[in-house]
């Protein structure tokens, strides 16, 4: 991951900064006391005052400002960074015009419990500061609703000092596991009004988030006594961090229940796909495979599975014994349905599962189990086959699977470590596949580690602004815009109310197909400063497309592949 030399460098300040301290001042020093590298923004008036105190106070260093061309790629550049880092950044938002621009993208990241630091604002509170007409629209009296049903926290401080504890709070907030979005909007006024004496300096090591909390003994008890007698578990490993000793220790708990493991591609690589107890390639939905696994198994073990009554329900409700270890009913709320079919459990430890893995690992006894046991042989299929192999082959070293289609077959590329790929965007919101991918790749520069993301092609026309900041900012990155000039998922949905309703299937791509014109993916990444390959026709001209495309973001470029795609 990126280091303190490999910082983006292309804004830098004049130097000099005038006496005094203003309220943005203030935040903008405990945004630096509490180490956040990047501030990604679509610049705004409304945080005009931060904006200054980040420049000429802070010399646009930590934070160092990302500038956007828009606030939905500001806020999935945040998230791609925190899908790497398991830490957040921060984000600007400029009003209530760009949270709202900017909240499909923190709905995205909440679903997908990634944290983020999101700053807002407000035009003046006190209506006597407002400018005619431009104050007035961008004024809001409750901001923070627009997102408070999938947010962890906001606030709106009406000094300087209680906006330091509040962005404070906020930080441990959407640090603290399960994590997410939280969200500070700054009074415009507050910001420009000058202290009259400058605040004490903080310590931010004494505002840190806390630790995981360790699973209760009763619980684990109950985990214990089941686990012990099962003969034939399963685990279902669905979210978890990109720490290395939580990865291994994922692996030696399988390992010691001889336990067969089963893992979504909605979520990030948590366990080798090749070992011998993952038990099938997998999958974004519960499949054949999925069902008769768990139909065989006696007991399943919830790893923060995502939609675990919902996968139980298509298995035919298993009779095995369930254990659910997460801590997600704690972000549980009305508005949102994120929450997913309630299973029915024997056991809930309600905490981290990477918390809970030592625990588990260290009370329960070894079992004799055939260590050299062979990997397991991958099958890979489909029609993005050749583009794996032509990735695999042209890489040079580790990859970085940002981001993968609907089409992506489980097993057409093993993950072997935590940074392998980073699954989905968490919310099923289309826009945020090109944000993201700059967001992950930025957090990567200097890890030796090829960021790569496999966008549709709806996706990438909806997001592709976010391209400038790789640009701009020298962020090295491969997109493959696996584009078959339509929506294809919804095609697919038309075809099936077609079918049941005994109509035309024919007319599926009607409102569907980005054809006449179709859109130039290659002209779009050039014109936004990348570099393009393609389009690519055939399977014929894939491996030498990729080859090209992986010389150029070596060298340090950002490079976007047209391939055509019929499916």
């Amino acid at each position: 991951m990126q280091g303190e030399g490999d910082r983006p460098r292309r804004d830098v300040p004049q130097p000099g900064v005038a006496p005094g301290m203003w309220g943005s001042d203030a935040v903008a020093d405990v945004l630096r006391s509490l180490g956040i590298p990047y501030l990604a923004l679509n610049p705004g008036a409304s945080f005009r005052g931060l904006h200054d105190s980040i420049v000429n106070r802070l010399g646009n260093s930590q934070p160092q400002l990302l500038l956007c061309l828009h606030e939905l790629a500001a806020v999935s550049i945040a998230q791609g960074y925190a899908k790497v880092t398991d830490r957040a950044m921060a984000v600007a938002l400029h009003a209530n015009v760009g949270l709202l621009n900017g909240s499909m993208g923190i709905f995205n990241a909440w679903c997908d419990r990634a944290p983020m630091l999101v700053i807002g604002a407000t035009g003046p509170v006190d209506a006597a500061l407002r400018r005619p007409w431009i104050d007035w629209i961008h004024t809001a009296r409750d901001q923070g609703a627009l997102v408070r049903g999938f947010t962890k926290w906001d606030d709106q401080p009406a000094s300087a000092q209680a906006a330091q504890e509040s962005i404070l709070r906020a930080w441990q907030f959407t640090n603290s596991v399960p994590r997410g979005p939280t969200y500070v909007c700054l009074d415009a006024a507050m910001q420009e009004q000058k202290l009259e004496a400058p605040l004490a300096a903080i310590d931010a090591r004494r505002y840190l988030p806390p630790p995981p909390a360790a699973p209760g003994r009763e619980a684990m008890q109950s985990a214990l006594t089941l686990l012990a007698s099962a003969r034939r578990p399963v685990i279902l490993a669905g979210r978890g961090s990109r720490d290395e000793q939580a990865w291994r220790n994922r692996v030696a708990l399988a390992e010691r229940l001889g336990a067969r493991v089963l893992t979504d591609l909605k979520t990030a690589a948590v366990f080798p796909t090749d070992h011998p107890l993952h038990a099938c390639a997998a999958a974004y939905l519960p499949n054949q495979e999925y069902v008769a696994a768990l139909n065989a198994a006696d007991l399943v073990l919830s790893l923060d599975w995502v939609d675990l009554g919902g996968t139980l329900a298509q298995a035919g409700a298993p009779s095995a014994k369930i254990i659910h270890v997460s801590c997600d009913a704690h972000l549980h709320r009305g508005w949102s349905m994120d929450y997913q079919a309630l299973p029915a459990l024997d056991a809930y430890l309600q905490c981290d599962p990477d918390a809970a893995l030592p625990h588990l690992l260290n009370a329960l006894p070894a079992r004799s189990t055939d260590s050299a046991q062979p990997a397991r042989s991958l099958a890979p299929s489909g029609p993005l086959a050749p583009l794996a192999q032509a990735i695999e082959s042209a890489a040079g070293g580790p990859v970085c699977l940002v981001r993968a289609p609907l089409g992506w077959h489980g097993d057409l590329r093993a993950f072997r470590h935590p940074l392998d790929y980073l699954g989905l965007d968490g919310g099923g919101g289309i826009g945020s596949g090109p944000g993201i991918a700059v967001g992950a790749a930025l957090a990567l520069m200097g890890s030796g580690r090829i960021p790569v993301a496999l966008l549709g092609d709806g996706d990438y026309l909806m997001g592709v602004q976010a391209l400038w900041t790789a640009a701009h900012y020298r962020i090295p990155l491969l997109i493959v815009v696996c584009n078959n000039r339509s929506f294809g998922n919804d095609e697919a949905h038309q075809e099936r109310v077609a079918r049941a309703r005994g109509r035309p299937v024919e007319n599926r791509w009607i409102g569907q197909h980005i054809r006449e014109p179709e859109a130039d993916i290659c002209a779009l990444a050039r014109g936004l400063g990348c570099e393009a390959v393609g389009p690519v026709q055939n399977a014929v001209e894939i491996a030498s497309a990729i080859a090209t495309a992986m010389q150029r973001v070596r060298a340090g470029a950002a490079c976007v592949v047209d391939l055509r795609v019929e499916y």
